[in-house]
């Protein structure tokens, strides 16, 4: 017998990784509270990855077209390039994909037969042209923010023209936010200020029709950004559902689920969780720089140096493409120690108790991911919005560190050594974990059945239901 759903909702993320994995794990929690789920990717970043698990998926899967359906952004010849033609032709194949939906439902998947037009359709706020085309066909829009409310709030001010660039201020005073300095703003606006020309149409000129949007949906937690949460929420019909992990690391509600699913990497989930199971408990160093970060190879010597000197167990995530640039002899040097693999399975290494500290990028899902499973961390952001996540994970939360660059912007080996006793050995670092698991607590009761999250969740979904 057929399930007897609430609703039907379309997703599309923008197709990175990064706002992928967030905006899948948000499908399975529709699809838990009884709303049909179809999830659309442009048929390029469908080809690059492996379909084994979302197979197995509670989730129906679309692809649409990006105009690049050989290679992706990749064959673009720019990133201006790939945007504007994603929204033209993505405009006109996402509509053919609604069209199809209104007439026979969605996929041939078993758990999808029986025909329920699409209610919903749910954006990442970096496509803004997909609310058009849901009104287009009279369809609830719901825009959902990949990064936190604070960055967003940041960016809205810098739309509306409350920040204006360049950055001439040596202190920065926004509503509801802590103190900033430039250093603390997105790399856009102050670091790389006037390098990338794109940045406004994928950060910024969203702002322009959200307040046509029915809702806003944030991977924060109310109780992480409460202040600048409430104050969001006088302008837009915004609620936080994060944060968007696999439910076994959470709640526990939804079964089986106890990864992404979708991943253009291929993680060494048994080499990296074989090697942890033997360590002592929080005595590995966690690093990894995330999906797109490209460090020079000076950096990559002195981490490499600096892991090897600090005399703890490290596992170290270094994709292929950065491989070359580390010193020759590193497998050799670091093999009693140290475990350097291309890509593994972070929230699960995350989770382990043999994990202490996470030297990390900022990048959002990161932060959340740390945060949730109570893992101090020490900041090397790069660029975007991780100088930003930076100042709320040191100064709010105080959940880690921010290491010093030098004048060349690297980060010496001695520094990291530093850095790595102190969050390992120190009174400082006992407070951060401390810290970190008040945190992890907080954000397990906010999905928990009445939590904060999973009330707002619950709220969207009863009110979609009556479209």
């Amino acid at each position: 017998m057929a399930k007897q759903w609430k609703a039907h909702c379309l997703l599309l993320p923008h197709p990175l990784q990064g706002h992928v994995n967030p905006m899948l794990q948000f499908s399975k929690r529709l699809v838990y509270h009884k709303v049909k789920a179809t999830f659309v990717i442009p048929h390029s970043f469908w080809k690059s990855i492996s379909t084994e698990s979302s197979s197995k998926s509670s989730v129906a899967f679309e692809t649409i077209s990006d105009g690049y359906d050989e290679g992706g952004r990749k064959a673009a010849e720019s990133t201006e390039a790939y945007i504007e033609r994603f929204q033209k032709v993505g405009s006109q194949t996402l509509s053919e994909l609604l069209d199809k939906l209104s007439k026979n439902g969605s996929c041939d998947c078993v758990i999808y037969d029986t025909f329920l037009p699409v209610d919903c359709v749910i954006y990442d706020t970096f496509l803004p042209w997909v609310l058009d085309v849901a009104k287009k066909f009279g369809l609830i829009g719901a825009a959902f923010m990949t990064q936190s409310c604070t960055v967003n709030s940041i960016y809205f001010h810098l739309h509306q023209g409350t920040l204006k660039l360049p950055i001439k201020e040596s202190k920065i005073l926004l509503p509801r936010l802590p103190e900033l300095e430039p250093s603390d703003l997105p790399s856009f606006l102050y670091l790389h200020y006037g390098m990338y020309s794109f940045f406004w149409d994928y950060l910024v000129e969203h702002f322009s029709n959200i307040g046509k949007a029915d809702w806003v949906l944030s991977n924060t937690i109310y109780e992480l950004e409460h202040e600048v949460v409430d104050w969001m929420r006088e302008m837009w019909p915004l609620r936080t559902i994060g944060p968007t992990l696999p439910s076994i690391f959470l709640d526990e509600r939804i079964r089986d689920d106890d990864d992404y699913d979708m991943s253009t990497f291929k993680p060494k989930n048994d080499i990296c969780m074989e090697w942890l199971h033997d360590k002592p408990k929080a005595s590995v160093i966690y690093v990894s720089f995330g999906s797109l970060v490209s460090l020079s190879e000076e950096q990559m010597q002195e981490l490499a140096c600096g892991l090897i000197d600090t005399d703890t167990y490290f596992l170290w995530v270094v994709r292929e493409s950065e491989e070359p640039k580390l010193p020759k002899n590193i497998p050799e040097i670091s093999s009693e120690k140290g475990l350097i693999v291309t890509w593994c399975p972070q929230v699960r290494v995350l989770s382990h108790e043999a994990v202490g500290c996470f030297v990390t990028h900022c990048g959002w899902n990161s932060t959340l991911e740390a945060l949730s499973l109570g893992v101090p961390m020490i900041g090397v952001p790069n660029w975007s919005d991780q100088s930003t996540n930076l100042k709320t994970i040191v100064d709010v939360w105080k959940v880690g560190l921010r290491v010093s660059m030098d004048e060349k912007g690297i980060l010496r080996q001695e520094v990291l050594k530093h850095c790595v006793k102190e969050v390992m050995e120190s009174e400082k670092g006992k407070e951060m974990k401390e810290n970190a698991i008040k945190w992890k607590n907080l954000i397990r009761n906010s999905v928990n059945e009445g939590g904060s999250s999973d009330q707002n969740i619950a709220e969207f979904v009863a009110k979609i239901s009556q479209h």
